[in-house]
Formats: structure tokens, C-alpha cells, sequence
């Protein structure tokens, strides 16, 4: 058990530190490595971070939709538990996505919001996954809050997709993919490279807090179970 715990803190320990080492990596190479691009000048530097948290929403949205599709397949409370706290994840990095949006966008269209298919469908998706996660705290008895909300989940997640093909499917004002985008799209590669190592910094952030909040629902589980057991 010791043994176990040991390793654990070793593995926590490691996991900190790469994910600290990727953050500082990706903050000098969007501040200092990346140039500054010809027509938006520096508030163009938001786009890294952007980027990133949209992917890692879905990336977290994504997780919810598997977990759920297991909990329903095994009944296995730990998948649902997996959901739960990848879902609140999700949101937060949705919610990051909606606040460097709008930021990047005030110098460039000179308005905070329009209700552009990418804007909407992205703050629908953000609604989706705050319903769900007040369905999960008021739904009431464990088993039966994993099986609705393992359904939501697997419906919410039909929204990824739409989020992601908005661009190609309706006429935006929201720029087009610079990855696997149309003829003449794409990034010079210093920005290539910071944008990727910015998803990888993201990435690591995602895995470390969903470990910690994963553990973190354990224990508040497993304290509920026992306040309704001292109950009865």
C-alpha cells in the first residue's frame, strides 16, 4: 500500500512538473518565439491560446461522450465517474475559449460578439455542458444521475462536430481553418510550432486536472456514501 502510494506521488510529482516545463515552454514561444503577425499585430498572440482551449474542449467533451458510452455498456461507476469530472474540465476550457474570443475579436471586427455559426454554436455547446452538470447535481440518487446524465452526454456531444465544421458548412465571419484548411491556408512554421506546442501544453494541463479532479469526486463520493449510511 505504501508502495502504492509512493508511486503515485512520484507519478503526481512528474506530471506537475512536465505539465509546469510545457506551460513555461508554451508562454515564451507565443510571447517571444512567435512573430508578430503582419496584419493583426500583437493581439494576435491570443489565437494560441484559443486554439488550444477549444481542442482541449473538445478533447474533454470527447472523454464525456466514451466514459458515458461505457458507464451505459458495464454499469462501471468509475466511467461515470471519469464523465463527471472531464465535463466540468470541458466547461472550463469552453469557457476560456468564450472569453479569449470575444478578445481577439474587438480590434479585428471591431465588436465583441455577433452571432456568428462559430460564436453560437460554441456558446451552445458551453449550455449543453452547464445543463449537464446541473443535471448531475440535482438528479438525486447516484445510479440513476450516471444513466441520465450518460445519455446527455452522449447526445451533447453531437454539437462537437457542428462546432467544428461550422466554418465549412455557413458563410462566418470567423477565420478558416490554418490547418487542413482550403488552398492557400495554413501558418508559417515558427507560428506552426508554437501552435503545437501550446496544444501539447493544454493537453498536459487537461490530463493533470482531470486527474486531480477525478480523485477529487472519489473522495466526495465515498463522503456522501457514508453521511447517507450514518442517515439510515
Amino acid at each position: 500500500m505504501r508502495n502504492a502510494e509512493a508511486r503515485t506521488r512520484i507519478f503526481d510529482g512528474a506530471l506537475w512538473a512536465v505539465t509546469s516545463l510545457a506551460i513555461a515552454a508554451a508562454l515564451y514561444a507565443v510571447f517571444l518565439y512567435a512573430p508578430t503577425e503582419r496584419t493583426m499585430g500583437d493581439v494576435q498572440r491570443i489565437f494560441y491560446f484559443h486554439v488550444a482551449s477549444a481542442w482541449v474542449a473538445f478533447l474533454a467533451f470527447f472523454v464525456v461522450f466514451l466514459a458515458s458510452v461505457l458507464y451505459l455498456a458495464t454499469r462501471n461507476l468509475q466511467h461515470d465517474l471519469i464523465a463527471a469530472s472531464s465535463a466540468e474540465i470541458g466547461v472550463l476550457f469552453t469557457t476560456l475559449v468564450l472569453i479569449t474570443g470575444p478578445l481577439w475579436a474587438k480590434p479585428v471586427w471591431n465588436t465583441y460578439w455577433t452571432w456568428d455559426p462559430r460564436l453560437t454554436t460554441t456558446l451552445v455547446l458551453w449550455l449543453i455542458y452547464i445543463a449537464y452538470l446541473m443535471l448531475r447535481a440535482f438528479a438525486g440518487e447516484e445510479e440513476k444521475t450516471a444513466r441520465f446524465a450518460a445519455v446527455f452526454g452522449i447526445i451533447g456531444f453531437l454539437d462537437v462536430p457542428i462546432v467544428y465544421f461550422s466554418i465549412r458548412l455557413w458563410r462566418t465571419l470567423h477565420p478558416k481553418p490554418v490547418i487542413g484548411g482550403s488552398e492557400g491556408s495554413g501558418l508559417h512554421p515558427t507560428m506552426l510550432i508554437t501552435l503545437l506546442v501550446s496544444l501539447i501544453a493544454f493537453a498536459l494541463l487537461y490530463a493533470t486536472l482531470l486527474r486531480l479532479r477525478v480523485r477529487l469526486e472519489r473522495a466526495r463520493r465515498e463522503v456522501r456514501r457514508a453521511r447517507l449510511a450514518l442517515n439510515a
